[in-house]
């Protein structure tokens, strides 16, 4: 049986003119009128929410229509919609929350690592027969989810500066106190028994807060991958969506045999895999899951994707994951296309290409839609790009 899988993607809220972040997510939501769209955590993002599909082309279309209705809105106020980890220009404000009491203890109880939350994700959710396969499954996928975090990698820049990493959304997300790597559980009750029990430490408030890189879902039955930047380009998310679906079907298979328990406990190094994902995204070397060694991204995506070629052909999904992980090696991580742009005249030309990859661009650069010329563009300034 063909798991079924979903999506939600996290955008950020720019003026079109300026490239700069901005506070005005519920305004352009008050424009859409329909469901699937939500508020997060910043008053800058807006979260779309795709429906359940059977086929990745279902999912393609889905996020893709989701991407033009938002657009629309955006557009109709002066604004884009822009999906990436992080964007170029921003300020920090803790006045930018969304309301709500949630969002308001979160702010108070984390500070600053609430304020610079000013990033976004693309997040998979893929069916399961029930929690304890979930929570069994998370220990087999975890080792292969540092590629997939390459190739969405998407946000070189923070604050007016290139960080030199390919993913810094990552880095910004890793001081949540529960960020990271899950842990290995026999079943649903022990996973849910660890949880309780950081709830009553106080350290996080709700089951919301277990910011694992995969997790099972609270509210359905599905494991749900959480480690990606969001994607300028919606074929980015499906190939992650079809790679994940494939770990997940590969997991519950061998759960399914009696293979679930060969985990060696030694999980120390899928840190250090993450970080290596964040830093190099596919333009670097990756932590090789089966020997634990540096290999090229390339290497190691397509050796993924050929230790996963069963799982992918009963699900109807080799062929086009494997003609989109090509273009995907072929063009390179969002971040090195951003980055380029940004070499080549500024972080404003950056933005531009975040804007028209997010809008469905496959054209170059240089013939994307252009804006309203902004004479002279400012320099923006390093640490600081909203002062």
């Amino acid at each position: 049986m063909t798991l079924r899988i979903g999506a939600e993607e996290e955008f950020h809220v720019l003026d079109v003119e300026s490239g700069r972040l901005v506070p005005r997510a519920r305004a352009v939501l008050d424009r859409l009128h329909r469901p699937g769209f939500t508020t997060e955590l910043q008053q800058s993002v807006v979260e779309a929410n795709s429906e359940v599909h059977d086929t990745l082309e279902e999912l393609l279309a889905d996020l893709a229509r989701s991407r033009r209705l938002l657009d629309a809105a955006a557009a109709s106020l002066g604004l884009a919609a822009v999906a990436a980890g992080t964007v170029p220009l921003a300020r920090l404000s803790p006045g930018d929350v969304t309301a709500g009491r949630r969002y308001r203890h979160m702010v108070d109880e984390y500070r600053r690592v609430a304020y610079e939350q000013l990033i976004c994700s693309a997040q998979v959710h893929v069916d399961v027969p029930d929690r304890d396969t979930a929570v069994r499954a998370m220990c087999l996928v975890a080792p292969w989810l540092p590629p997939l975090l390459a190739l969405s990698a998407s946000s070189p820049f923070w604050l007016g500066a290139d960080t030199g990493y390919a993913s810094w959304r990552t880095m910004l997300w890793q001081r949540w106190p529960t960020a990271g790597p899950p842990g290995c559980y026999a079943d649903a009750a022990a996973y849910d028994a660890v949880l309780e029990e950081l709830i009553r430490s106080g350290v996080i408030g709700d089951a919301g807060m277990m910011y694992h890189d995969v997790r099972p879902c609270a509210h359905q039955r599905t494991l749900e991958l959480r480690i990606c930047d969001a994607c300028p380009r919606v074929e980015t998310v499906v190939l992650v969506a079809g790679l994940f679906r494939a770990l997940v079907q590969d997991a519950c298979d061998r759960l399914a045999r009696g293979e679930g328990g060969r985990c060696d406990g030694h999980h120390e190094w899928l840190r250090t895999a993450g970080w290596r994902a964040a830093r190099s995204g596919l333009e670097g070397a990756l932590v090789d899951p089966v020997t634990r060694r540096a290999a090229p991204a390339p290497e190691v995506l397509r050796g993924m994707a050929a230790r996963l070629r069963p799982a992918l052909e009963a699900s109807g999904d080799w062929e086009a994951v494997h003609e989109l992980l090509s273009r995907a090696l072929a063009c390179g991580s969002a971040a090195h296309r951003l980055r380029r742009a940004a070499e080549d005249e500024d972080l404003l030309a950056s933005i531009d290409l975040m804007v028209a990859e997010t809008r469905g661009a496959t054209v170059p650069r240089a013939a994307a839609p252009a804006r309203p010329v902004r004479t002279p563009r400012p320099s923006p300034i390093p640490g600081g790009a909203g002062t």
